[in-house]
């Protein structure tokens, strides 16, 4: 029988779970010592360490850390992101989520031997990060709604009929009713001196099959446009040439959606970091509108400043 951690109770019949606790994008994976040590655990490291597309420096897809089944109690059941490994006579997997405390997600994959299980991870891969991930994106876009920007403010998405979810310590550069930039300053650590971007316009459907090879040339055009350097006449925001870009096809807000992550730099400066670029095909009027996300926040790790502007993406509605 499962135990639920219980915290306090409304009424007579009402329970409520404890908060989970973790890192965003880090999962703790329950298995024996010499599981981790052997085949299981590096088909485990091998899937969660992929690097990161974009980034300037290497950075996992998601962080992780183990702990034996015996170490498994009340406090570590309140992780966020968990991954129970088990041998048993036959074969399973499957998700459950608030188990312990919320939200919380737990994925079981279970085998009858050391391959058996490492065959039932590698076919439920994806699978198994995009559950993870999608969950902390939504947990994400949750604390943001506690101080949600008023983003009826501005010109450019009332014009363009745009909303989404973003904290409220983000500041306007740049809002012209067509084109949007806003600016949140990083605070923690040595980060403190860089900054989080968002920026928000339209371009025409010219030719719907070549949406994906333009979102460059359109990116480096608004940069050139928009975005300058320090002395705005020689100095602006270009995509790195040096580093080309990832794009995929993706769905936002039930529309057809290209995603594109790369590093941007500022032309004939020393300026640099990664994007994060949502082109989404709006047929009904047939425009396409960009979001894009960029952090500038030198000498430190900046997956965690990325997935925030993601969580901020994902989170957009188009009239």
């Amino acid at each position: 029988m499962v135990a639920v951690v219980l915290t306090s109770c409304i009424g007579t019949d009402k329970f409520v779970l404890r908060n989970s606790l973790g890192k965003v994008n880090k999962v703790m994976v329950v298995t024996k010592a010499s599981d981790w040590n052997g085949d299981i655990g590096s088909a485990i490291r091998n899937s969660f360490g992929e690097i990161m597309v974009g980034l300037p420096q290497p950075e996992t897809i998601l962080s992780v850390s183990q702990i034996a089944p015996n170490g498994f109690n009340s406090m570590m059941k309140v992780s966020r992101n968990i991954l129970i490994i088990g041998k048993g006579d036959k074969e399973d997997f499957y998700i459950k989520k608030n188990v312990y405390a919320q939200p919380q997600i737990i994925i079981y994959v279970y085998g009858t031997d050391d391959a058996s299980i490492i065959k039932i991870f590698n076919k439920h891969k994806k699978e198994i990060i995009d559950a993870y991930i999608s969950s902390d994106i939504l947990m994400t876009q949750n604390i943001f709604k506690r101080k949600k920007l008023d983003d009826s403010q501005f010109k450019t998405l009332q014009n363009l009929g745009v909303s989404f979810t973003a904290p409220e310590n983000f500041k306007t550069v740049d809002d012209t009713g067509d084109f949007l930039w806003l600016r949140q300053h990083l605070t923690s650590g040595i980060a403190k001196t860089g900054s989080n971007n968002i920026l928000v316009y339209s371009v025409p459907i010219k030719d719907e099959t070549k949406i994906a090879e333009n979102i460059i040339a359109v990116r480096n055009s608004i940069g050139k446009t928009y975005i300058p350097g320090t002395d705005p006449e020689t100095m602006h925001m270009i995509t790195e040439e040096a580093y080309t870009p990832f794009t995929s096809e993706v769905v936002l807000d039930g529309k057809k959606t290209f995603e594109t992550r790369g590093k941007w730099e500022v032309k004939n400066d020393f300026m640099a970091g990664p994007f994060l670029n949502y082109s989404v095909v709006d047929k009904k009027k047939n425009r396409i509108i960009v979001f894009e996300g960029f952090t500038y926040a030198p000498s430190v790790n900046k997956r965690a400043f990325l997935f925030e502007l993601e969580a901020i993406a994902k989170s957009m509605k188009i009239k």
